[in-house]
């Protein structure tokens, strides 16, 4: 009896204007707007049960129809009754029945909106700098994300939260003046370079017990926080500054050409996410054994060392401007710079075969330019003056030698390397002995 006539005084609290009997007869009775809906927690049973209607729990009461500014402690104290009334109905109702489904779904709508009313919307600024961060306030409703200071999951339906345009660091607006963390893409313009070493460990007791981050005091028994290790830069961190991520570690790649994802910090995952696409990885420096094992970078070496013999036909060409046939590789415009430096993405393409095909199908486009499809470009051919027989020659032909001093174009077969002395030269030297000394 007593807990009836609890649930009965419950229930008066939480009275929907628009819930009458029956058999209600009042002349001047309206029908609810449209707009207001008046749920139901179960509608298997008949309204005439006592029992169905201690489950009610106020419900029907349109709480989301009210203006937020009308909302006063005693909204939010009825709400947490309701809350824990139905999380008591919950753990009553037998499992996996469609009674306790509805219950669950109403528990997730009172929570949504005791939280909104917690933290009512407010007018943030579109742009916030901290930290050198550039926080942009987001507009996306639907994405489900998860704040990286709190690390609790941002519910953008009724919750305002901001991305940083730079590092994309995603936080609520209520944790911004609690960010300790620098964006990261600030250290990537000051400093572009990786951690060559693989998983340089000190151990805990150099970091005093403590998040390499955020100090907070962690130890390898998970009290009072467990301590989890980057495999990127070998320090240990609080379980909110390391959210088991996996990403690509640099220096297996280019040490072991290993390709297998690490567990790593956040901070060691955005960084990388933002140099892997800059070539700062001079292979022949740090590793050039790798190219004896490594048979695809042999193959994407020549390949690049070609591409820098056919640049200047296209800097020279009208055409060839005209049809911007450097823009296919406008994403690795490094390859049109130099031969050797590599960026992290790079790697990874070689290693699954899709930069070798599209790097192929590019030498192919320009190569057919300059040999088939454009007269200026053919004019700027080679003749083997060795032999004089065969078709027009170029640096980047397969079976060509180009000199070192004058870089004319031999056939292979005819030209040897400091055993054969190039006529192009020699005629070079021989003008410059014939001309007048001027004092």
């Amino acid at each position: 009896m007593e807990y009836d006539e609890r649930l009965a005084r419950f229930r008066q609290c939480h009275v929907n204007p628009f819930d009458r009997g029956e058999n209600d007869d009042t002349p001047d009775r309206k029908d609810p707007p449209k707009h207001e809906v008046r749920p139901e927690l179960f509608t298997t049973e008949t309204k005439t049960q006592s029992s169905d209607r201690t489950m009610d729990l106020g419900l029907a009461e349109d709480h989301f129809s009210r203006p937020v500014a009308s909302f006063v402690a005693s909204d939010i104290e009825q709400l947490k009754q309701a809350i824990e009334e139905c999380k008591r109905l919950i753990l009553e109702l037998p499992e996996h029945s469609e009674r306790q489904k509805d219950t669950v779904v109403k528990l997730i709508h009172l929570r949504l909106k005791l939280q909104e009313l917690k933290d009512p919307e407010e007018d943030e600024p579109n742009l916030w700098i901290l930290l050198e961060h550039r926080f942009s306030k987001e507009k996306s409703k639907s994405v489900k994300q998860t704040c990286d200071k709190c690390s609790a999951i941002i519910w953008g339906l009724i919750q305002t939260w901001y991305t940083c345009t730079g590092c994309y660091y995603r936080c609520h607006s209520k944790c911004m003046n609690l960010i300790t963390k620098p964006c990261v893409r600030s250290k990537v313009s000051h400093q572009s370079e990786y951690e060559l070493n693989i998983c340089p460990e000190n151990g805990l007791d150099k970091q005093d017990y403590r998040c390499a981050e955020c100090r907070t005091p962690i130890s390898l028994r998970g009290v009072p926080s467990e301590a989890r290790q980057c495999d990127y830069t070998g320090q240990y961190y609080c379980s909110s500054c390391h959210w088991n991520d996996t990403a690509i570690v640099p220096a297996r790649v280019i040490h072991n050409w290993e390709f297998e994802p690490k567990k790593v910090c956040r901070s060691s995952m955005r960084y990388l996410a933002l140099m892997i696409s800059r070539p700062v990885l001079k292979l022949k420096e740090i590793n050039p054994l790798l190219f004896n094992f490594v048979e695809e970078l042999v193959e994407i070496r020549k390949l690049r060392q070609d591409i820098l013999l056919m640049k200047p036909y296209f800097i020279t060409c009208k055409e060839a401007m005209e049809a911007r046939l450097l823009l296919h590789l406008q994403d690795r415009q490094h390859f049109v710079e130099n031969d050797d430096m590599y960026s992290l993405q790079d790697l990874i393409d070689i290693s699954s075969g899709r930069l070798s095909c599209s790097l192929t199908e590019i030498h192919t486009t320009f190569a057919k330019h300059i040999k088939l499809d454009c007269e200026k470009c053919q004019a700027k051919g080679f003749v083997c003056e060795l032999c004089k027989e065969g078709d027009i020659l170029f640096p980047f032909d397969s079976h060509t030698s180009v000199c070192q001093d004058c870089s004319a174009v031999f056939h292979r077969d005819c030209y040897y390397d400091n055993s054969t002395t190039c006529p192009r030269c020699a005629r070079m030297t021989e003008r410059k002995q014939e001309e007048p000394v001027e004092l």
